[in-house]
């Protein structure tokens, strides 16, 4: 198939590309924006199932381009794949945009964005190479505008897609807010299917073998078939957090005995690179635990420790959404990649380029940073309430990091493995990072809050609850201490009670409240979020020891890498004077 254009088509199939990809990750990054918000204050789950559910559906979005990108090479064509892939993207998100309280809904529709996005996400990367096949001089220039798409496409919808839920809630209430933002992600999936089908004729020449051939009603059943049984196997896997744990860990088991496979069975000049390669991926599954607590950990810190007022020197600016600090790490990807970029070609320039180990073990530095950043936030804060400020420079360190260890991984594939089992390599990469993402949900359960207390704290924002003193009389004559305790002790009953009272209470602005009415919100809102506080403190605190520790691993490791990668350059350098 021809894979050679002149410029101006070669332009054009790349801005087909690159617009829906923008709003792929539109849809994507709106949707994970809010989806564990919406779990615990929508469905009332329990952090830690909130926290797993996600995370286990990161491990298998993350898994599914492995088969994908299979798909779009040998079976349908690269460029059906990703069209069939956005339109399933798009069902997802309609699916999530019905309004419904059962899980099995939101199960499937997380198992249909799964498929979704293994067969659109390597796919449309695959594109974008094959726009650019045997133009190296663009290639590199492609990629990085392609990414830029990601960025811009998250940056928009983690901003907009809160204030949707907030406003619809607001002016129209049933918590129709919810879905009225995921409706929006699949509109923006929407935009880019039109846009796409507008610009199909510059895509008519890009694409693998199989895209020259009129599609076989067979295959297209085939492939049909085999995604409503990953649908129901994700819902499950989903569902029953047992059988989450085994799919994640003999993912992992299956990945360690491939590695082992490959090193012990290959050619000795080609081990160096396996093993260099190993290491790496190792380390990178480190950094996306890391990574996970931006949509777990850290989003549920945003929700109860935060003060989302943004002011300077006394001014206050604007008020966040908690899910809109999420928007902060593409925000800083955006603003910091050029100076990165800068900083590696003047580096490279006066021959003090660094390697990518060295890169890592920065990155983790650069993490633990930011994570320390958060656990320091906890003592200056002012009843439980920390500064949102903490959370603008936390994310731009996290994000540092994020650029130093995740923008290299795929480079370090491409650097030390055989050419001829790069395709199975890029696979495996992704796998890793999806059990890095599951094990991410599992180390943000070390926060999660009791179930018992967590259904109260969602209730302390809905002021206007006027009934909410007669029903706890007591609870004003106790000291803030001692309310804290009481609580804490509130058996499930007062909890449903409590419930209940307010479910049924009268809203009113919160200054038309009764002076009582408001003393008691405000003593349940300082004792609830100091009770909270030290819980995510603690947790931050030890990833930042966590992260020094990977640093020193990745540090101690640098001697090690440069053997290997000194190996495996003896190795090229042989094989091209042959």
């Amino acid at each position: 198939m021809q894979t050679q254009t002149p410029a101006a088509t070669q332009t054009r199939s790349f801005a087909a590309v690159y617009l829906i990809e923008m709003w792929e990750r539109f849809g994507f990054y709106g949707m994970q924006a809010l989806i564990v918000y919406y779990m615990v204050e929508r469905l009332g789950f329990p952090d830690d199932r909130a926290n797993l559910v996600f995370s286990a559906a990161t491990a298998l979005i993350y898994v599914a381009p492995a088969v994908g990108g299979w798909i779009g090479d040998k079976y349908l064509g690269t460029r059906r794949t990703m069209l069939i892939g956005a339109c399933v993207l798009a069902l997802g998100y309609a699916l999530m945009a019905v309004p419904s309280e059962d899980t099995w809904t939101l199960f499937g529709a997380l198992g249909v964005i799964v498929v979704g996005n293994g067969l659109f996400k390597p796919n449309a990367a695959n594109l974008v190479r094959k726009i650019y096949e045997g133009d190296d001089a663009k290639i590199d220039s492609a990629f990085t505008l392609y990414y830029m798409a990601v960025n811009v496409g998250s940056t928009v919808s983690m901003l907009l897609t809160p204030w949707i839920k907030d406003y619809v809630n607001r002016v129209y209430g049933h918590n129709l807010g919810w879905h009225a933002a995921f409706a929006v992600c699949f509109a923006g999936l929407g935009v880019g299917l039109g846009n796409y089908l507008l610009m199909r004729k510059a895509m008519r020449h890009i694409g693998s073998e199989p895209d020259a051939s009129p599609a076989r009603p067979g295959r297209l059943l085939a492939v049909l078939g085999g995604g409503l049984l990953c649908v129901a196997g994700s819902a499950v896997v989903l569902q029953y957090e047992s059988v989450a744990r085994i799919f994640v860990y003999a993912a992992g088991a299956v990945l360690l005995g491939i590695f082992a496979r490959l090193i012990l069975n290959s050619h000795r000049d080609e081990r160096a690179g396996l093993i260099a390669a190993l290491v790496l991926v190792v380390q990178t599954i480190f950094f996306f635990i890391f990574y996970q607590q931006m949509s777990t950990s850290l989003a549920l810190f945003a929700l109860r420790n935060v003060d989302w007022h943004q002011g300077l020197f006394g001014i206050r600016l604007w008020t966040w959404n908690p899910a809109q600090y999420q928007a902060l790490n593409p925000i800083w990807i955006m603003l910091l990649s050029p100076l990165l970029a800068w900083a590696y070609t003047r580096a490279g320039a006066r021959g003090k380029d660094l390697s990518i180990a060295a890169k890592f073990a920065l990155g983790f530095a650069v993490v633990a940073i930011g994570y320390f950043i958060y656990g320091f936030s906890g003592r200056t804060a002012v009843d439980g309430m920390t500064s949102s400020w903490y959370m603008i420079w936390g994310y731009g360190f996290y994000s540092l990091g994020e650029l130093l260890v995740s923008g290299l991984g795929l480079a370090m594939i491409a650097r030390y493995i055989p050419a001829r089992m790069g395709g199975f390599m890029m696979g495996a990469y992704f796998v890793a990072v999806g059990i890095s993402g599951y094990l991410g949900g599992v180390v943000a359960n070390f926060a999660s809050i009791p179930s018992r207390i967590s259904q109260i704290v969602k209730m302390v924002p809905a002021r206007g609850m006027s009934r909410i003193a007669s029903a706890y009389p007591q609870a004003l004559t106790l000291k803030l201490d001692d309310f804290r305790q009481w609580v804490g002790s509130l058996p499930v009953d007062d909890a449903a009670k409590l419930g209940r009272t307010l479910a049924a209470a009268h809203a009113a602005p919160f200054d038309q409240l009764p002076a009582s009415t408001q003393q008691l919100l405000l003593r349940f809102s300082d004792s609830l979020h100091a009770a909270t506080l030290p819980v995510y403190t603690k947790l931050f605190n030890e990833l930042g020891v966590a992260a020094i520790l990977c640093t020193a691993i990745a540090v101690a490791a640098i001697p090690m890498m440069r053997r290997l990668s000194a190996a495996h350059a003896r190795k090229g350098a042989a094989n091209d004077e042959r």
